[in-house]
């Protein structure tokens, strides 16, 4: 059994009328999702999430850093040194979302296909 996070209050609410509304209130967002993906390779440093998510503020890379930690998908490991050094890294429950973001990328994909384009590198 998974361990249940603690939720972050400002959007938790009940009465869901379907389970997506549950997923994309904890993965919804602009850079979110692009995170989650970035993470599937093993720890990160923040300068390799901001390298990553190029379009994202500091201050949003940040924030939605923070909420993924609160709601139990990423893991923020601060090591003892100077200058201190801080790893983010996926919990089980954030890797458990992997199969769901490959899929997205797939069809992101096909998508860019269809349009006759590709992603900016």
């Amino acid at each position: 059994m998974e361990k249940v996070p603690k939720r972050r209050t400002k959007y938790t609410r009940t009465g869901y009328q379907s389970p997506i509304e549950v997923a994309l209130e904890v993965i919804g967002g602009k850079y979110k999702p692009v995170i989650l993906y970035e993470l599937r390779r093993g720890p990160q440093r923040y300068s390799d999430l901001r390298r990553a998510v190029k379009s994202a503020t500091q201050k949003m890379l940040t924030q939605h850093l923070r909420e993924l930690e609160q709601d139990g998908l990423v893991e923020r490991r601060v090591f003892p040194q100077v200058p201190p050094r801080v790893q983010y890294c996926l919990t089980p429950l954030g890797k458990s979302l992997q199969p769901a973001l490959e899929a997205l990328c797939k069809w992101g994909t096909k998508r860019l296909q269809l349009l006759g384009t590709r992603p900016d590198a």
